[in-house]
């Protein structure tokens, strides 16, 4: 019925140029060493914001994955079902390499173009994103068993995408998923009790379970059990040599919070044939070099839900009016969106500073990588839900209903801060670094002093994140990571962004002139450069 006119709303957020409009991703991309790329990153970027691929994100979210334990005719299969939507975002992502580029084509800069990819496709939708990582960060690990690598690495790099549950040798391509946590230990994964009966050649039986499987989909999954010689790391695929079913049974899925187009599930090991990677008893070791790739993703995924949220919130106060003037116009709103701007700009830069790290194979850079990793893990995954619920609100209602993809994003926020190691976890391994790897302070501690003498502020910042550092103690853990990541959070910005955004920053979030809320900024930020850099158009 044609009651009235509709007016004053803003048109849907799609068909732009997510690269072009992003000046800290730009500029990372060109100074940590992957200029070569920007015209393929760019032409990705601009697909993630199409509106087919925006309306798969929303597909693939209102119709989760299906188990199915069995077939028709009562036969075990242990099988997800997923919407086609979910299909077209996997086809996207593993065409576009964000899977296996640094693996496939090892130059420099290959990690921060993977990086930038992945931060830009997680915009548009993120679920799929963990079978996209847990596939990337397998690599290393496998590095550690040679001939397991050369089974698995041609499939695993591929470019095609095939979701297919059958043998490996009859597939194009591959993915791997992870399971390491288990009811009774969780994060401490030495309580582990699934057991690894050796059945000679590097072959073992295993029998146990696991409280969550990250990616049940994946055709191998790499996973920790006890072995004679204490807790190893096997790849467990979901067929055996004889190309049976293995005995890989997926219990239920998890009804999770948020990232409901991605599948989690707790699964049950009846003997189920594995395959040892790496030294028996040294699972942990192993294992780390998966978790550390995943970190670095679960630090990009919080920084793409970040600038996910505050283009959705710079869009819309581009567009509405309220007592006569843009939303954008109007100062406190300026406040507001200006200090979700710092934030995003301050994950982003960050983010892409540590994707360099993996790039490069100097001690210092591994050094940096080792503490890095953990310190922005924590503290940028962290930010991520407070920024997004002001992102929200500044939307108003609009913001609280599912045809916008605020609600998606607030419930997708608080993952990556559990995800691979939660808060405190995070806290105690920076703790057990600093102790055991002197070097690992050392080059994190060089990183911290290149920002030395552009802001007074951040020099006062930075003496006391490395006074703190002389005696840290377990008690006090979350406030040392803290500083060390707005330390080097400032230490990037004064060398690499504008005056008004590293000016801000040193202000607000180093010298701490600001107040609890978002917008609660000091007299005198440029607030209309600050956002010109964030939305330039």
């Amino acid at each position: 019925m044609p009651t009235h006119e509709v007016l004053n709303q803003a048109p849907p957020l799609q068909g732009y140029d997510p690269l072009a409009c992003d000046l800290a991703l730009l500029d990372g991309l060109r100074r940590e060493g992957a200029g070569w790329a920007e015209t393929e990153v760019g032409a990705f970027a601009r697909r993630t914001a199409s509106p087919e691929v925006v309306a798969w994100g929303f597909q693939a979210n209102e119709n989760r994955p299906r188990l199915c334990t069995h077939d028709r005719f009562g036969t075990r299969i242990d099988e997800v079902e997923f919407d086609p939507a979910w299909h077209e975002l996997m086809r996207l992502s593993i065409g576009s390499g964000v899977h296996s580029g640094p693996w496939r084509d090892p130059r420099e800069g290959a990690h921060v173009a993977r990086a930038a990819k992945m931060l830009l496709v997680s915009q548009a939708e993120a679920g799929h994103g963990c079978p996209i990582s847990m596939t990337y960060s397998a690599f290393p690990a496998l590095q550690r068993q040679p001939d397991l690598l050369d089974e698995w690495a041609p499939r695993i790099v591929s470019l095609d995408y095939d979701a297919r549950m059958r043998p490996p040798v009859e597939k194009r391509g591959a993915l791997i998923g992870m399971g390491m946590t288990e009811k009774q230990g969780g994060s401490d994964v030495r309580a582990n009790t699934t057991r690894a009966e050796p059945l000679g050649s590097g072959a073992y039986a295993l029998s146990g379970h696991k409280w969550f499987c990250s990616a049940p989909m994946s055709d191998a999954f790499l996973v920790l059990a006890q072995a004679p010689r204490g807790l190893s790391c096997f790849l467990l695929p979901r067929w055996t040599p004889d190309r049976d079913r293995n005995h890989f049974h997926l219990q239920r899925l998890k009804d999770k919070l948020g990232n409901r187009s991605n599948a989690s599930a707790e699964v049950e090991f009846d003997r189920a044939w594995a395959r040892l990677v790496g030294e028996e008893g040294r699972g942990v070791t192993t294992i780390l070099e998966m978790v550390n790739h995943t970190r670095l993703d679960c630090v990009i995924g919080a920084a793409a839900v970040m600038r996910q949220a505050l283009v959705q919130a710079i869009h819309h106060c581009s567009h509405r009016r309220a007592f006569g003037r843009r939303l954008i116009e109007q100062p406190l709103m300026r406040a507001v969106l200006a200090d979700l701007a710092i934030e995003s700009e301050a994950a982003t830069i960050l983010m892409m500073r540590l994707a360099r790290a993996y790039d490069r194979r100097s001690a210092e850079e591994a050094g940096f990588r080792r503490l890095g990793t953990a310190v922005a893990k924590y503290w940028v995954c962290k930010r991520a839900p407070a920024m997004v619920a002001e992102a929200l609100e500044c939307l108003g209602g609009n913001g609280y209903v599912e045809e916008s993809i605020l609600p998606r994003l607030y419930r997708e926020a608080p993952l990556n801060s559990i995800w691979e190691g939660s808060g405190n976890v995070i806290c105690l391994d920076v703790l057990r670094a600093l102790q055991k790897e002197p070097q690992a302070r050392d080059a994190l501690v060089a990183e911290l002093r290149l920002g030395r003498g552009a802001d007074r502020r951040l020099d006062v910042a930075l003496d006391q994140a490395e006074a703190q550092l002389e005696s840290p103690d377990e008690s006090g853990a979350r406030r040392l990571v803290e500083s060390l990541a707005l330390a080097l959070q400032g230490s990037l910005l004064v060398r690499h962004s504008p005056q008004a955004v590293a000016g801000a920053f040193c202000a607000t979030r180093t010298a701490g002139d600001h107040g609890y809320a978002f917008g609660s900024l000091p007299a005198g930020i440029e607030t209309g450069a600050i956002l010109e850099r964030a939305w330039p158009e």
